[in-house]
């Protein structure tokens, strides 16, 4: 490609990275993967950063060379955003990029906007029909693609990535995007590596640009072979109901309409969610679309991970159980501090999975080596034994019913799972949100808008002493009929068909302030008056 020659950059003067902004850390997984002068040590390794007690804010350049899944450089950017520092690349794009479901055709896909901006380019020498540009910072040396990798920086926001192009019929097209540890720069780059950091950190902060979000058929990501759904069947058979009321279709999907995800207008996804998962590719296709989606890839990223979750609450002053962060390194440190029995958690645990009570120290040992297997931190907490945890369900910032969640007869959780794959479950008993108890709705609604402006379901725990404390922030709570809609009635099913139209700019959302007080029942009224003055407290 001779219009996509590589720049010469060695006579470009190198700018050290002391003269960046005071506030900026380079993340690396390893001190050595930073091979460059660091005349102001601005640079620290993965674990230091976790280690690291919160302060003020900060910028945050992730150059781990690892950043697939629960690796040291995911908790790095993690931690990052969890601790209100600016963080690069954040969590989404790790996920777009590095995650298990993530595929390059996909990718590709999302990205074939920026193709004809590929038209200048001349056809390859005979032979070729791949070429491959290194991008850092949204710069690269191939003086061809200035443009689209400045473009592809400002969409992505991934610190070094490679770009990869194919030749075809109709030119030059964006075959693939992997990213970059500082091991792949090669020693010729160097210092246009070093000036695209040092530009980059000088310039002023601005999260990612995605695409812009419009307005709305509803689709219903659900899977049959589900055997704990968040929703059943029946439910969004009713759900589907609701919706011929209020106008509007719904429309169960499965996992293969992921291509035909445009057709839609809303996206409401009813499977247990993962970031490693195609629930959260279909949570980023549907934003990438302009589509409302719940839940969203944001509180998919917060909620899915307990190690996010302690790091935001304790740093927002919400009343937890005592909860201490465990690496391999940890261990013997963290165990001196545990009274027995205590709870063990991996980051990414559902429905009582990835959860282990530990009765001594041998146990704790024992159970946090399986656990520190998968996973580079897990969390050890105290054990606070309850007959059952309150759950409050929170969309759009407003409580939307409240449950109590037995723990299972003779068992220390909710759910027990047996070793043939069968479960059992606690009762569940729906509450009216007027007989819920202020601190509990107040804890509630504190936790979940440190996560989003989507659908959650708090879990809490309310002590002998009266204190309350939360266990987890959910971001795919449960909602069926006759479960936790016993209390909240059919206002309930309106308001979630309604918060899409919201969203979409299509109408008020049935129950809000947008709808007269005198259209709703007398007890809907006083629930939702209730609700209403609870989060005036709490804002």
């Amino acid at each position: 490609m001779p219009d996509c020659a590589t720049a010469a950059p060695s006579h470009i003067p190198v700018r050290p990275l002391a003269q960046a902004a005071s506030d900026l850390i380079v993340v690396v997984e390893r001190r050595r993967d930073f091979r460059w002068p660091d005349p102001d040590g601005r640079v620290m390794t993965a674990g230091a950063y976790v280690a690291a007690q919160p302060g003020r804010p900060r910028r945050v350049i992730n150059l781990c060379r690892h950043a697939d899944y629960l690796s040291a450089g995911y908790y790095a950017s993690l931690l990052a955003e969890a601790r209100g520092d600016r963080v690069t690349p954040a969590l989404r794009t790790l996920a777009d990029l590095v995650g298990a479901g993530t595929g390059q055709a996909d990718l590709a896909d999302s990205l074939a906007d920026l193709n004809p901006r590929l038209v200048h380019l001349p056809p390859p020498p005979a032979g070729a029909a791949r070429h491959a540009a290194n991008i850092y910072f949204g710069r690269t040396p191939d003086t061809g693609l200035t443009d689209v990798a400045a473009r592809l920086f400002q969409r992505l926001d991934y610190p070094l990535m490679r770009l990869t192009l194919a030749y075809g019929e109709g030119g030059w097209r964006i075959a693939g995007l992997v990213p970059l540890g500082t091991d792949a720069v090669p020693r010729m780059h160097d210092v246009f590596f070093l000036n695209a950091l040092e530009a980059y950190a000088r310039r002023r902060w601005q999260r990612p640009r995605g695409p812009a979000a419009p307005s709305f058929t509803l689709g219903v990501l659900h899977d049959p072979d589900d055997p704990l759904p968040p929703s059943n069947a029946g439910t969004l058979a009713h759900l589907a109901r609701v919706g011929d009321d209020l106008g509007v279709r719904v429309e169960v999907i499965g996992r293969r309409d992921y291509r035909h995800l445009a057709r839609f207008d809303g996206l409401f996804i009813r499977e247990t969610t993962a970031v490693p998962h195609h629930t959260f590719r279909f949570a980023r296709r549907a934003e990438a679309l302009g589509i409302p989606a719940v839940d969203d890839t944001t509180s998919i990223l917060r909620c899915t991970n307990k190690v996010f979750l302690a790091e935001t609450l304790a740093g927002h002053g919400v009343a937890t159980p005592r909860t201490r962060l465990v690496t391999r390194a940890t261990l013997a440190e963290v165990a001196a501090t545990l009274t027995f029995p205590a709870v063990l958690k991996a980051p990414d645990g559902a429905f009582s999975r990835g959860v282990e009570r530990v009765m001594d120290i041998d146990a704790f040992h024992r159970v946090a080596a399986a656990l520190l297997a998968r996973s580079q931190i897990i969390l050890a907490q105290d054990y606070l034994p309850t007959a059952f945890d309150w759950r409050v369900g929170v969309l759009g910032g407003e409580v939307l019913f409240v449950a109590q969640y037995y723990m299972c007869p003779r068992h220390w959780q909710i759910v027990r799972h047996a070793a043939d794959g069968s479960h059992d479950e606690g009762a569940t008993r729906a509450v009216a949100v007027a007989d819920t108890p202020t601190a509990v709705l107040a804890a509630a609604l504190a936790a979940a808008r440190l996560m989003g402006n989507g659908l959650y379901g708090v879990d809490l725990k309310q002590l002998p002493s009266g204190e309350v404390v939360v266990i987890e922030v959910n971001d795919n709570p449960n909602l069926d009929v006759g479960a936790e809609d016993r209390a909240a009635g059919p206002l309930l099913w309106r308001r979630v068909i309604g918060h899409f139209l919201t969203a979409a700019g299509r109408a008020p959302m049935p129950g809000s302030a947008a709808v007269s007080a005198i259209d709703l029942p007398t007890a809907e009224r006083a629930a939702l008056a209730r609700a209403a003055a609870v989060r005036a407290a709490v804002a």
